[in-house]
């Protein structure tokens, strides 16, 4: 679809952040399952339940904005969760894979951030500060989930080292 004018960018744009946040949720759901630690299925299950709410958000800037999704490829997403699934297939350690896990959620994460900051930016200039202030709750929620997974990352580092310490 050829993109004609800065609307059709910001739509195009707003689009893609809300086909990622429906398949965020499915694949926060998929590896909560894989998780093996309680306190990571948790956080995950959480996850998908707040990007569950995200998606009524973006569907609110929808309406707001008298527009519809437009229809995208997703083939971005569908190479990160293949390669994803892949080299979590290659690690055999429990605590590696819980790490690997861990490290590739904040990834994905902060690429969303950049999206939502980007987002918040355009909806602001455009005129459609309520648009903006639903991006802007939706930013706040990934901002906090980013904080949590650094909190559990270093707690099991934590517990790592009492663990060498104590050996």
């Amino acid at each position: 679809m050829p993109i004609k004018n800065p609307k059709e960018v910001f739509l195009s744009l707003l689009s893609d952040v809300r086909q990622n946040t429906e398949r965020g949720a499915k694949f926060y759901q998929e590896v909560s399952q894989l998780a093996q630690e309680p306190e990571i299925q948790e956080a995950l299950e959480a996850r998908a339940f707040i990007a569950a709410k995200s998606l009524e958000k973006l569907d609110q800037c929808f309406k707001i904005l008298g527009e519809q999704p437009v229809k995208l490829s997703g083939r971005v997403h569908d190479a990160l969760v293949e390669d994803f699934r892949e080299k979590l297939g290659e690690i055999q350690s429990p605590v590696a894979r819980r790490l690997f896990v861990l490290a590739k959620i904040i990834q994905v994460t902060h690429w969303r951030i950049a999206e939502y900051v980007a987002l918040v930016a355009a909806a602001d200039y455009s005129g459609h500060y309520g648009v903006g202030v639903l991006l802007e709750s939706c930013l706040a929620d990934k901002l906090a989930f980013v904080e949590r997974t650094r909190r559990l990352i270093r707690k099991m580092a934590e517990a790592r080292a009492a663990e060498r310490v104590a050996a």
